[in-house]
């Protein structure tokens, strides 16, 4: 498996892009949020990537982070959804706004993708329904924000993302963590 790619970037054609990785060029579909975030062509590009291997082809798929990569993966194992689907709702929605709306059920925002209509939407929110929980974790080197702690908490004590994300309306964003957690706690008993 090719499970990431470094090189230099020498083509940009949406959706696709071509790396240069000493002397042999690599198309790689990719999605326009990670379109958006590559550098100019002649640079140096690191991107994470899923290869699917089908019968008259071979894909390269390629992502700015691993967050996105997992959302992927996760994505094509629903039934009725290929790669190129799950690159457009990708490429209309973050991981993160995926992830939220898996949670809070909301087929509204998926129904916006072309090729996904309202029985397509239905079937991903079921099916992806507790497999993008990893989409609140930050990776290596990214910014921590307190609020991701915290939620990180809540769910650790069973609360579900719903009731996690309420809560986080209400708690002040400058507490240290500990205070947060109480306070959102004390909010969720209340409740």
């Amino acid at each position: 498996m090719i499970g990431r790619i470094t090189g230099t970037l020498v083509e940009k054609h949406p959706p696709q892009i071509v790396v240069d990785v000493n002397g042999v060029g690599y198309e790689i579909d990719v999605s326009m949020a990670t379109f958006y975030n590559l550098p100019a062509v002649g640079e140096k590009v690191s991107l994470y990537t899923h290869l699917a291997i089908r019968e008259d082809a071979h894909l390269l798929f390629g992502f700015g982070s691993e967050t996105e990569r997992r959302a992927f993966r996760e994505l094509v194992k629903v039934t009725g959804i290929g790669a190129k689907t799950a690159l457009a709702v990708l490429s209309g929605l973050s991981v993160e706004d995926l992830a939220a709306a898996v949670a809070a059920q909301e087929t509204g925002r998926l129904v916006k993708t072309p090729g996904i209509g309202k029985k397509t939407a239905e079937r991903l929110l079921l099916e992806l329904k507790g497999k993008l929980d990893f989409a609140a974790v930050t990776l290596p080197g990214a910014p921590v924000r307190a609020s991701d702690d915290v939620r990180q908490a809540l769910l650790a004590l069973g609360y579900n993302d719903k009731e996690a994300e309420l809560v986080l309306r209400q708690v002040p964003t400058d507490l240290p963590v500990s205070e947060a957690i109480r306070q959102a706690l004390k909010l969720l008993s209340k409740a």
